[in-house]
């Protein structure tokens, strides 16, 4: 029999709105707007009434582009953060609010104070997921553009996040008069000025927000590099990963940041693993299949396939059949240019496209076909009690904590999740039945904060 390492463990969600991607089937019937306010605000709602842990949002700061021109098959609609979230914290109780910041295009004042407002005006749900870059095709938005090597970006980001937490710290636990009669509104010395003098930052803060219940936003941070693992283990609560499909990568991972947390001198535990996944349910096993194939080929339309087979070709692939063999001249000859996403950025062009023709003339595919095959992300497909028992698994053998999950269409998407897949991994115990705490970090499980222990 197998030994169950975590045999009480429960499934923690996350929904991650993305803003930006073709992984939204924006053509369904029930596609609404990615901007409209009631679009997030159903995705907020629905996830809390499944009694979610966090909804969470994507940023970019600049639109993707391709070839120098703009990427209009991406569906673009980034709203600030922020400014989303507090909205958001109005017309939800309990569910966290995670907003994605870059440490590289940020300052420390500005950006900790408006994540401490996040955090206090919701009551302790903020959090933030601290993103870097070192592009300069971001930096062209910025005066001083992309001035950061590559091997410096964690390197900032890290000092970033320290001044941050002294910020947030900088407010006594205690600060506000208790009576009118008090001789002044907060208490002598319950704020205490920051400063900083380094080649990033020389600052001399005095900060304005007290802190929330939960003493900090909760600290999330997405990479799967060495750079980023060993990021995560130094400075983050929360991580997330791209091994949202397969198990044993998924252990792998997991294992490793583990090792790396006791060498960080933390607990093992004390990271939350919630890889980003997607979900497909039908309602019997004959139709799994059908659902997961079509749910796919309705992901890479047409112009879509026309748009990543340009971006690995180098060039303007628009006039041709999607639904043809792919094209029969050379890549350009350079690297992939990031301003489309990370996901193929610095790749070398021939050394796809020979992948592209080996994979079509073994299995006979069309330009779309391989699209579909090599840019796909997937995460599980099953009927809802299929589903609860690997997402059962997953959690109670240690491959993650939880999952982000990236809904397919958007803003129903996450309707037959809380109405088919919830229930089912309550009847396993493996899912709560209702909250039980108020904070963000209560949710998760987390112990206080790092600067607070």
């Amino acid at each position: 029999m197998i030994e169950v390492p975590f045999p009480d463990a429960q499934v923690h969600f996350g929904v991650f709105f993305q803003g930006v991607n073709h992984h939204t089937i924006w053509a369904d019937p029930s596609s609404g707007s990615q901007i409209d306010f009631e679009t997030f605000r159903r995705v907020a709602t629905a996830a809390e009434r499944g009694l979610f842990d966090a909804f969470f949002l994507g940023e970019g700061l600049r639109l993707r582009e391709q070839d120098g021109q703009l990427l209009d098959t991406d569906i673009a609609g980034r709203p600030d953060a922020i400014t989303q979230l507090a909205a958001l914290a109005g017309i939800t109780t309990r569910i966290g609010l995670v907003a994605t910041q870059n440490a590289t295009y940020n300052e420390p004042a500005d950006l900790a104070r408006r994540l401490a407002s996040l955090d206090v005006l919701s009551g302790g749900r903020g959090g933030w997921n601290v993103v870097t870059t070192d592009n300069a095709w971001t930096g062209e938005n910025f005066r001083r553009g992309g001035f950061l090597d590559h091997t410096q970006r964690y390197e900032r980001a890290a000092e970033f996040l320290s001044l941050a937490r002294e910020i947030w710290d900088a407010w006594s636990g205690d600060p506000i008069a208790s009576t009118r009669h008090d001789e002044s509104w907060s208490h002598p010395g319950a704020v205490r000025v920051v400063e900083r003098d380094s080649a990033q930052f020389k600052v001399a803060i005095a900060p304005t927000v007290p802190r929330s219940p939960q003493g900090h936003p909760v600290i999330f941070q997405a990479g799967a590099s060495l750079a980023g693992r060993d990021f995560a283990a130094a400075q983050a609560e929360v991580i997330f990963s791209p091994f949202g499909t397969e198990f044993d990568p998924a252990l792998e991972f997991a294992n490793d940041i583990r090792a790396r947390l006791v060498a960080a001198g933390r607990p093992a535990d004390d990271i939350r693993i919630l890889p980003g996944t997607q979900i497909v349910l039908a309602e019997t096993a004959a139709e799994v299949e059908e659902k997961r194939r079509w749910v796919l080929e309705q992901q890479i339309t047409g112009a879509t396939a026309l748009s990543l087979a340009g971006q690995v070709w180098g060039r303007d692939l628009s006039h041709l059949d999607p639904d043809g063999p792919l094209p029969a001249e050379d890549p350009a000859p350079s690297v992939i240019s990031s301003t489309r996403g990370a996901q193929r950025d610095g790749q070398d062009r021939g050394t796809i496209v020979a992948q592209w023709r080996a994979l079509a003339e073994s299995k006979g595919l069309t330009l779309r076909q391989v699209a579909v095959e090599t840019t796909a992300r997937f995460g599980f497909a099953g009927t809802p009690g299929q589903v609860a028992d690997e997402l059962t698994r997953w959690v109670r053998h240690g491959a993650s904590h939880g999952f982000n999950i990236t809904p397919w269409r958007v803003p129903a998407g996450l309707d037959e999740i809380v109405d088919l897949l919830i229930p089912e991994l309550q009847e396993r115990g493996s899912y709560r039945t209702a909250y039980t705490g108020v904070t963000l970090r209560e949710h998760l499980g987390l112990r206080p904060p790092l600067t607070r222990r």
